[in-house]
């Protein structure tokens, strides 16, 4: 089976491309599977009962998620509510949260917080920035049926130290007790050197092992938040981009070492005119779905990768052929100000790059070795074909 990689579908972070990645399906239309249906890897229909029932007896189910579809979030909403049937005990795992919203995300449980406010307190545009409407029903059926919601990731902040300090460099209690990873399996390493190609400095082989160290980061952290809410015996249910699930390689990887082995993967599987059934050992199970009509134009994007900086945001690497490097932005620039609004966190060159209509120029201020200079980011109109991110 042929497979490709999806660009990052997170603006600014180059860890947000294995979040993102999807399987393009390839083969003759005789034997593609119909949509709203249940398939185990390989092609075989599954019983939609019976998989409930031994889905129910696990101590953890992943569904897999590419962040920006609605119909994924849809699929996991529905899927939710058919667990939640069999076990009133379920659990909700959220990648999309650092623990430090845990406090945001109980009182919204418990009713005390309006949709506004559970924003603004789990910080949800700066730590996740999707956009909320994906996610709102799923959070209103957790309210609704009193279903604890757990944040089971870290800040990026904390990813990074881990990744960069090492574990033995960062204190226990800062790392909220999370243990080391297992070394990622050797089919996981390759596909992870896959994505990090992608990014412009993907023949740095010391920017690999950072990348594949941060990644086993994130993989490890989902997994034991995800063990620490079965501790009473819950079904806990994580909601995790795709990439960290597929082939059993990343969270579920880190669950086997965490001793939690009574796992399973469910993935969404979009029905194209020439498809083929998923492929084996792909997930536990998958659930198939309409091909998804042409969406609205997404919003523009600068090609930067981007991290946080005491004096703006930092500019680590540019994507070839986007507007970033047309514009002569370079890796070590610090953006200060963009459009003449001060940039403090990414989130806030990510929010205004989102809503740069096309065809226009977006001024920044850039500090490039001391000095400061003003560099025009012009965005290329929609008709010119170029869908730069």
């Amino acid at each position: 089976m042929r497979r490709s990689f999806a660009l990052p579908c997170v603006p600014g972070r180059v860890l947000g491309l294995l979040a993102c990645l999807s399987l393009p399906m390839t083969v003759q239309a005789d034997g593609c599977p119909t949509p709203g249906k249940w398939l185990q890897p390989g092609g075989e229909r599954l019983d939609s009962t019976a998989l409930f029932a031994e889905l129910a007896e696990r101590d953890v189910v992943l569904l897999g998620e590419q962040h920006d579809r609605m119909d994924h979030h849809r699929w996991q909403l529905h899927t939710l509510a058919g667990l939640h049937a069999l076990r009133p005990d379920l659990v909700i795992g959220l990648e999309m949260l650092p623990r430090e919203a845990q406090p945001a995300l109980d009182a919204w449980v418990a009713g005390e917080l309006d949709e506004a406010e559970f924003l603004s307190a789990s910080n949800w545009r700066t730590a996740w920035g999707f956009d909320p409407a994906l996610y709102l029903p799923i959070l209103h059926f957790a309210r609704l049926n009193k279903v604890p919601l757990k944040a089971i990731n870290v800040t990026p902040e904390l990813r990074g130290r881990l990744a960069g300090e090492g574990w033995d460099g960062v204190p226990e209690s800062e790392r909220f007790g999370i243990s080391a990873p297992a070394e990622a399996l050797p089919a996981y390493r390759e596909r992870l050197s896959e994505v990090y190609a992608q990014h412009p400095s993907g023949d740095d082989d010391a920017g690999l092992e950072r990348f594949v160290a941060a990644q086993l980061v994130w993989d490890r952290a989902m997994a034991a938040g995800l063990v620490e809410a079965t501790a009473e015996g819950a079904l806990a249910v994580g909601l995790i981009g795709q990439g960290h699930l597929q082939y059993e390689h990343g969270v579920p990887h880190q669950l086997d070492d965490l001793g939690v082995e009574s796992h399973a993967t469910l993935l969404p599987w979009a029905v194209v005119e020439e498809c083929e059934p998923p492929p084996a050992g792909l997930a536990h199970a998958v659930f198939t779905l309409a091909e998804t009509p042409a969406q609205a134009q997404p919003p523009m994007q600068l090609g930067v990768y981007i991290v946080p900086h005491e004096a703006g945001i930092e500019v680590r690497g540019i994507q070839r052929g986007s507007v970033a490097e047309s514009a002569g932005l370079e890796e070590g620039d610090i953006i200060l100000r963009a459009a003449g609004e001060t940039l403090t966190r990414p989130a806030d060159l990510t929010q205004r790059v989102q809503r740069q209509p096309p065809g226009t120029l977006l001024p920044l201020e850039v500090e490039r070795n001391g000095e400061r200079r003003e560099i025009l980011a012009r965005f290329p109109p929609r008709d010119s074909g170029n869908g730069t991110r």
